[in-house]
């Protein structure tokens, strides 16, 4: 059986990799799942989605990404739990934006369900 550790990184993998699919990231997510961004200079007012829509931004991102990385700095679980803190680095044209990320994910019956991300991104322009 996966720990919370396990489904955490698997699903950072399937998030961060441009070749991963909508089903990929279905099969570790729970159709009920919630993912609520935090204020940051790409969404001021943050945004709650549910699965479909993050599905959506998953499927448009890949559309606009040139590469696209997650680096797992540390993952502390308690129980089914997981606070993760990662770097994530993505090109766009040109530019590359990177942000540093802290995050808080829920697992549920061997997949995700809910994360919460606190973005903080380095100064970038286009």
């Amino acid at each position: 059986m996966s720990t919370t550790e396990d489904i955490v990184r698997r699903y950072f993998g399937i998030v961060a990799d441009l070749g991963s699919s909508a089903d990929d990231l279905r099969a570790i997510v729970q159709p009920d799942a919630v993912f609520t961004e935090r204020p940051n200079p790409i969404s001021p007012s943050g945004h709650v989605r549910t699965l479909e829509e993050t599905v959506a931004g998953f499927e448009a991102g890949k559309g606009r990404l040139a590469a696209q990385s997650i680096e797992i700095h540390e993952v502390l679980v308690v129980g089914d739990r997981a606070a993760v803190r990662s770097t994530w680095r993505g090109v766009v044209g040109q530019t590359e934006i990177v942000a540093h990320m802290a995050g808080f994910v829920t697992v549920r019956d061997g997949r995700v369900a809910a994360h919460e991300t606190f973005d903080c991104y380095e100064p970038f322009a286009f």
